[in-house]
């Protein structure tokens, strides 16, 4: 019987000690999935760009992302304009922002478009860590 009694509190040890570790990973595992949702969805930093819409077209194999090339132009040394490109992003499922986008580059105007840079982004979520998040007109 002793011998028995130790068999089983070594088995018991063992299924607690296996328990605590699989229980300490899941926790693990769990805070490494908040961390990194968190940090998609945190903004970095957040302003405004403004210019002329040069390009919106979707993107990628099985992720179709919104890319977008804002032309903020510049001043040249001689007083000329100078092509100053800003490639953004547009999230995916925004399609009255995209529409509005898309407006704004077919009739040319100069429009303010609003962005959030991210911390981090997934290869899924856009090519740019810039997503534009509102656009205005401007005169």
């Amino acid at each position: 019987m002793a011998f028995n009694d130790r068999l089983n509190s070594a088995k018991q040890s063992t299924m607690g000690f296996f328990r605590k570790l699989f229980i300490g990973l899941l926790v693990i595992a769990l805070l490494g999935v908040a961390v990194t949702f968190l940090s998609t969805q945190m903004a970095y930093s957040e302003g405004d760009r403004a210019g002329v819409v040069s390009k919106l077209s979707k993107k990628g194999y099985i992720f179709k992302t919104q890319e977008g090339e804002l032309n903020v132009g510049a001043q040249g040394q001689v007083g000329n304009m100078v092509s100053n490109l800003w490639q953004f992003t547009v999230e995916s499922g925004d399609e009255k922002l995209s529409k509005d986008i898309e407006d704004a580059m077919t009739t040319g105007k100069r429009v303010k478009l609003h962005y959030e840079q991210r911390y981090m982004r997934f290869s899924w979520m856009g090519d740019t860590e810039y997503f534009v998040t509102k656009v205005d007109a401007t005169e």
